[in-house]
């Protein structure tokens, strides 16, 4: 881009207004749920990004605050802050991009010849479901600030300072009428933010979290190449270095980087203007088809297939492909806000030209690891026969009424898939306590004997000697792999994994995840893939029982407990009362983690009272626990002298110790309580597997959902893949989070 060019007051286009955005936020931003939430963040950072894609930004600063705001805050040129000439009221620029729901700079190609942010709704909307915005701009020797409250402004924009650089800071809290959850998540963020780095190479984006302390930076000088070679990690790899493609015509920008591995699955990410577009488009389909083309061209020219008798298909050369591909357009169509979709047409021609000269041209150059590509491709032409195989398996005569569906299935007498529910069960014992236990007219119960096969090393043909998929397979209906399976053809709308709360029995529906990730996505992706949650706990006291789920179900039960028999002194505040408590059991949990890491709860309290930061190795869990520490310090009602003091039965408890004041109160409250923890289903009977698991009434399942492909792959390719050192590193490094190890 000519630097001269100039991003003014008059490069702002106004559209329309802001009307409906909070009546109707999900048009805007997909959700009101944590996708929703976490779109506001990245609509500002896209803008941001935009500014750096323009050649005026190369740093950008993520500050998750305490209160639940949110500060994004650029080095780009700021946000122009003159009078618009076209408004009738007289408004500035910063206002109207603020305000209008289709107003900014990127409507004509001037001040950005390449955005993300096309719709230029960004930060319109974000303003509009924020409970309070502030903006902040730095341009032309001016510090100026403006301030909204769900997008009204609360007054003009202010010349508050002066300022020698330039750049945009907003600072925003999402609105709770709005939104369903309204804490960020750290790690979401970051996935983002790390995206972004590898698209932009240079580009420094910071985030700040500080709810605890925490800062991280993301930068990546390798660009895609780094990207690629980070989603490879764990993988066995054909060739050592990434394939680099990139080239330029009619304005197109297209960069691509691959690699290809032993494994069988495909792998690739499309961007445009750094948005993931998550359902692919014209850049993809360009991209499939030159490679498709140039392989097979390569492979006849060199001898390695017949020329008329051979050929590879699009499926067979994409095998064990790792590719990210980053095509930066000046006019992007997408559809919808979301952008999950590039519709350019033009932009399929230009990929296809650009790859096919580019990926022959390195195919030439390198006939070793061309060979092996080749091969591997013909080799996944040999078992293409096999994945026909699975379609025959679902073929039936009707939805439910299938006599070839395999034997060990109890089926429902349901017809209508939407109103049925397939549980599958580990195991013989338990599967026959799930018959008896469920309601047959919408339950169907297939147990499965053993561990399935490891589909993350296995092919298709492979895969259907396995007598447990092939089961599967037939009672899931549907057929199976990215070309052959049919969502339509699914028998069941709930597919629920029921399975042991012990190792075994997170192996089991580890395998079984792996199974349906890669070989039945779009059931996943259309939500039917469910997780029972069977009760944890059973508590009884005398004929009084009680089913608990959950690690922090159990806490606030014994919460409850204590709230009764807890006496502060000197005071009758229910909601005080309850705030210590609170304190207290979060400082007693994370004590509990140190100690089973080795460390002694006493040590950690001598660390916090000589406030010696040292003694810890990570300072975020310093920050989390002093914090708590203190705000127990400061209630008086527990407080006498050094000591820490409260009634608990009548009986009084007196110590200096914070540890030892938690597990006192733990010790008293667990006083006549008989609490066993369940291990497996078939310690239920069939009336208690009923009513903790399978009652649709009662019932908790957890749904299966892919938020994030890219990091749900890494996961199971770290776990279930072929390379064992990338397996032990995530092991030892998550080794002391494990809770109710059962070995």
């Amino acid at each position: 881009m000519n630097k001269e060019e100039t991003y003014r007051v008059e490069d702002i286009k106004i559209l329309k207004g802001l009307e409906g955005v909070r009546a109707r936020p999900a048009m805007y931003i997909g959700s009101t749920g944590i996708e929703g939430l976490h779109h506001l963040v990245y609509e500002v950072v896209d803008n941001s990004v935009d500014e750096a894609l323009a050649g005026f930004c190369n740093k950008i600063e993520v500050y998750l605050h305490k209160d639940g705001s949110c500060t994004v805050s650029d080095n780009g040129r700021g946000i122009p802050i003159g009078v618009h000439p076209d408004d009738p009221e007289g408004r500035t620029a910063l206002e109207i991009v603020l305000t209008e729901l289709h107003a900014g700079g990127k409507f004509e190609s001037k001040a950005y010849k390449v955005s993300g942010g096309l719709h230029g709704v960004g930060l319109s909307v974000v303003n509009a479901l924020s409970e309070e915005l502030e903006v902040e701009v730095k341009r032309e020797g001016k510090l100026v600030r403006q301030k909204y409250c769900r997008g009204i402004p609360q007054g003009r924009p202010e010349v508050v300072g002066q300022s020698t650089s330039t750049g945009t800071t907003i600072r925003f809290k999402p609105d709770p009428e709005i939104f369903e959850v309204t804490e960020f998540s750290r790690e979401i963020l970051a996935e983002r933010f790390k995206e972004l780095a590898y698209l932009n190479k240079g580009l420094k984006i910071t985030l700040i979290d500080e709810r605890d302390g925490f800062r991280e930076d993301f930068i990546k000088e390798g660009g895609i190449v780094s990207f690629v070679e980070d989603l490879g990690k764990g993988k066995k790899i054909l060739h050592p270095k990434p394939i680099y493609i990139s080239g330029e015509k009619d304005r197109i920008i297209v960069e691509i980087a691959l690699q290809y591995n032993e494994g069988y699955s495909e792998e690739i990410l499309t961007f445009v203007n750094n948005i993931n577009t998550k359902e692919g488009g014209t850049h993809l389909v360009g991209f499939k088809s030159a490679l498709t083309r140039t392989i097979n061209s390569y492979a006849i020219a060199n001898g390695l297939l017949k020329e008329g008798k051979e050929s590879l298909s699009g499926e067979d050369v994409r095998e064990g492909i790792v590719a990210v591909i980053s095509v930066k357009i000046p006019e992007p169509q997408f559809e919808g806000q979301t952008k999950m979709k590039l519709g350019n047409s033009e932009v399929k021609g230009v990929v296809e030209t650009i790859v096919n000269e580019k990926l022959a041209r390195w195919l030439e150059e390198n006939p070793v690891y061309a060979r092996k590509i080749v091969e591997k491709a013909k080799e996944a032409a040999r078992a293409r026969e096999a994945a026909k195989k699975a379609k025959e398996l679902t073929r039936r005569k009707g939805i439910l009424e299938d006599t070839t569906l395999p034997g060990k299935l109890a089926d429902c007498t349901e017809k209508d898939p939407g109103q049925a529910e397939l549980f599958i069960v580990e195991g013989d014992s338990a599967g026959g306590s799930a018959k008896q236990a469920r309601d047959r007219r919408i339950q169907a119960v297939l147990p499965l004997r053993g561990k399935i096969l490891n589909v993350e090393k296995a092919r298709i043909d492979k895969m259907l000697t396995s007598e447990e998929i092939k089961t599967l397979i037939t009672a899931i209906g549907g057929g199976i792999g990215k070309e052959n399976f049919d969502p339509e053809n699914i028998r069941y709308h709930k597919i629920i994994l029921m399975t042991d709360a012990d190792v075994d029995g997170a192996h089991i529906r580890t395998l079984l995840l792996t199974f349906f990730y890669r070989q039945m996505l779009p059931l996943i992706e259309k939500g039917y893939l469910y997780i029972a949650q069977p009760p944890l706990y059973r508590v009884k006291r005398g004929k009084w029982e009680r089913y608990i789920q959950t690690e922090n179900e159990m806490k606030e039960f014994l919460m409850e407990i204590a709230v009764d028999e807890i006496v502060l002194h000197g005071s009758t505040d229910l909601e005080k009362k309850k705030s210590f408590l609170r304190l207290l059991f979060e400082y007693g949990k994370i004590l509990e983690d140190f100690e089973r890491k080795g460390f002694s709860p006493s040590y950690i309290e001598q660390m916090l009272n000589a406030e010696h930061q040292e003694g810890f190795s990570n300072l975020k869990d310093y920050v989390v626990l002093k914090d708590i520490f203190d705000k127990i310090q400061s209630i008086p009602e527990i407080r006498e002298g050094e000591n820490y003091v409260i009634q608990i039965k009548n009986e009084e408890i007196k110590t200096s110790s914070l540890w030892q004041l938690y597990s006192k109160i733990m010790e008293s409250i667990k006083k006549g309580l008989t609490i066993q923890r369940y291990k497996g289903l078939g310690e239920m009977n069939p009336e208690q597997l009923w009513e903790t698991t399978m009652d649709p009434e009662k019932r908790t399942l957890m749904q299966v959902t892919v938020e994030d492909a890219q990091k749900a792959n890494d996961i199971f390719t770290i776990l279930m893949g072929d390379e064992v050192e990338p397996r032990k590193e995530f092991i030892v490094k998550h080794a002391l989070e494990v809770r109710n190890l059962d070995i």
